[in-house]
């Protein structure tokens, strides 16, 4: 069963992702893959909440298969980041190539960070 989840949530991310990352991107007329960095903070902001839920007893660990492994699992992507970051630095880009990387890495955390906080404040 718990397979199922994982796929049941990855069904709605995967699409997810490439239409949230098209949307953003058409929206802005720049190198910077905006798109990805959009993903992947909502991504890691919708997980720092789930995983605070869970340690807080309000979601289930079905919940956290479904959204966490399926849903987050396919809405980020480690790979496009890392291929974007260094396309960027290959084309000549390289400061928005290391402002990618910094960005990035900053905003996925914080935004982590934010949904645990969110998940204390709320169910604490």
């Amino acid at each position: 069963m718990n397979w199922l989840l994982v796929i049941a949530g990855a069904v709605v991310g995967a699409p997810l992702r490439y239409l949230t990352d098209r949307t953003v991107q058409s929206r802005h007329d720049t190198v910077f893959p905006w798109g990805t960095f959009a993903v992947n903070v909502v991504g890691c902001l919708i997980l720092g909440t789930l995983t605070g839920a869970v340690a807080a007893g309000a979601a289930s660990s079905q919940l956290q298969l479904l959204l966490g492994t399926g849903l987050c699992g396919a809405l980020t992507t480690y790979s496009t980041f890392s291929y974007e970051t260094l396309r960027l630095a290959e084309q000549g880009a390289r400061l928005f190539a290391v402002a990618n990387l910094v960005a990035s890495v900053a905003a996925g955390v914080g935004a982590a960070f934010a949904g645990a906080g969110l998940a204390r404040i709320l169910w604490g």
